[in-house]
């Protein structure tokens, strides 16, 4: 599709040669007036205007307001016979790319026109990375409608249009940075820089250059000087992830820095002062690490102006099928293919799994599946036996398994035998706890057929259904 143009100009000669020059190379479209330029804007995109300055009623100025007034705002370059640099300034004042003076040079045009379809391109692609942006690290990035996950973003919402330090604890995996971006797209700093550092994963040494940098010679292997991250956020965010694993000299430099908001380069003794705002998190409770003395306590309650407070997702179980919606739906974009469909066995299965890695952990969980089953359904048998509350300590989980696995080597008196054995009776598992897992595992390897779980278990279908019927919740795994 060739690039669209159109030609304004009250002299006919002027814009039907102007089309025959260009045609070859772009749509070109021609109007004789602004108001005939209006007409023809209001109908249909156009990626440059070429307009004349002096035309008869409305003024080529006009056609440049009207034309940088719609959502898709054309390059506009002037061109006029009256080349004053008063009308140059003014044009360009206007939004105006370039400018051209009359009799026009073929060449020059096309130079400029190329050019200003680089400049728009350009900010059309800008334009499309901020909204990306600010869709991927909004509000409804963060996904679920638990109470817990409300009181978060609304405490963001209140604090994020101030300039207060904010401090950001809960487990790994639950979405910390997450809701740092989301401080900073909700502040007034959105488009200045939003700069992480993970200070667990630096040494000391390497950190304290990171966050401040150094002068050259500042220390072996300095060989320039470095702009640290505290620069780079200048008049943006600095968000410190795992900040209770800074060392005892680095507290220092970032106390004086909350105190001063200057900061020195290492090797350096001239302060430098800079708008940074200051967003941390920790996965440890800085109280504890105060109280243990691995951590100053003025730091702290520098930085504990606003405390925001993750919620495992344990706590939040009602947000799991929407987070498993969101990133089935995400992984499956991003592999081209479609999500696969939860059961509602398995969904009970993951809603009641206390989920350790948290969000992290659902969302491998998501890809994985999408990857290995390429759409079609997802169903409890095809989870991993640690969704499935599978027993999981010590000599009851291998007895169990292989129970399960060898078909006719479970009897009642072997299932009894698991908790009468006091090397078992350490695990803390009663009879009923072992018979209803064993029931639950046969079924599950028998994909619901009754008759071969009472196989898989050596015991009689009618032994089977007397423990259905004692616990019949395990139905569930019937088909």
């Amino acid at each position: 599709m060739l690039p669209s143009v159109l030609i304004v100009d009250d002299e006919k000669h002027t814009r039907e040669g102007l089309r025959q020059a260009l045609e070859d190379n772009y749509d070109v479209a021609v109007a004789a007036s602004a108001d005939e330029a209006f007409n023809l804007l209001a109908a249909q995109e156009f990626d440059v205007i070429v307009t004349d300055l002096r035309m008869p009623g409305k003024s080529g100025l006009k056609v440049i307001d009207r034309a940088l007034a719609l959502p898709a705002k054309p390059a506009v370059i002037m061109m006029t016979a009256y080349g004053s640099i008063d009308s140059a300034v003014e044009a360009m004042k206007r939004g105006a790319v370039d400018f051209l003076t009359k009799p026009v040079n073929l060449e020059r045009l096309e130079v400029l026109i190329q050019r200003a379809l680089r400049t728009r391109t350009l900010e059309v692609e800008v334009k499309q990375l901020h909204e990306r942006l600010d869709e991927k690290f909004s509000f409804a990035a963060i996904v679920g409608h638990s109470q817990k996950l409300k009181d978060v973003i609304d405490r963001v919402k209140l604090v994020a249009p101030s300039k207060a330090t904010v401090l950001i604890e809960g487990e790994s995996g639950t979405g910390k940075e997450l809701v740092a971006q989301g401080v900073h797209q909700a502040s007034p700093r959105a488009r200045a820089p939003f700069i992480a550092v993970h200070c667990a994963a630096l040494s000391e040494n390497l950190l304290e250059s990171e966050l401040f940098g150094h002068e050259r010679g500042a220390f072996t292997g300095a060989i320039e000087r470095r702009v640290g991250r505290f620069e780079s956020a200048d008049g943006g965010t600095l968000f410190l992830d795992e900040i209770g694993e800074i060392s005892a000299s680095t507290q220092v430099k970032l106390l004086r820095f909350l105190e001063t908001r200057a900061i020195e380069r290492v090797g350096g003794n001239k302060p430098l002062e800079l708008d940074v705002r200051l967003v941390a998190a920790s996965n440890r409770s800085l109280e504890r690490l105060v109280r243990e003395g691995k951590f100053r306590e003025d730091l702290f309650f520098r930085l504990n102006v606003v405390r925001i407070t993750m919620p495992p997702l344990r706590e939040r179980a009602e947000d799991v099928p929407l987070l498993l919606a969101h990133y089935l739906k995400f992984f499956a974009t991003e592999n081209g293919t479609t999500p696969p469909a939860v059961e509602p066995g398995a969904l009970r299965y993951l809603q009641a799994y206390a989920w350790p890695g948290n969000i992290r952990e659902l969302r491998n969980f998501c890809e994985n599946v999408v990857v290995l089953r390429r759409g079609g359904k997802l169903t409890e048998y095809d989870l991993e036996p640690k969704f499935r509350g599978e027993v999981t300590m010590g000599t009851a989980t291998s007895y169990v398994t292989d129970v399960v696995q060898r078909p006719g080597t479970g009897t009642n008196s072997q299932i009894n035998d698991l908790a009468g054995n006091p090397a078992n009776q350490a695990h803390s598992l009663s009879v009923a706890d072992n018979e209803k897992r064993l029931l639950r595992e046969a079924l599950i390897k028998a994909r619901g057929s009754r008759t071969d779980a009472a196989k898989l278990m050596g015991v009689s279908r009618r032994t089977l259904h007397r423990k259905l019927a004692q616990w019949p919740e395990l139905d569930v795994l019937d088909k």
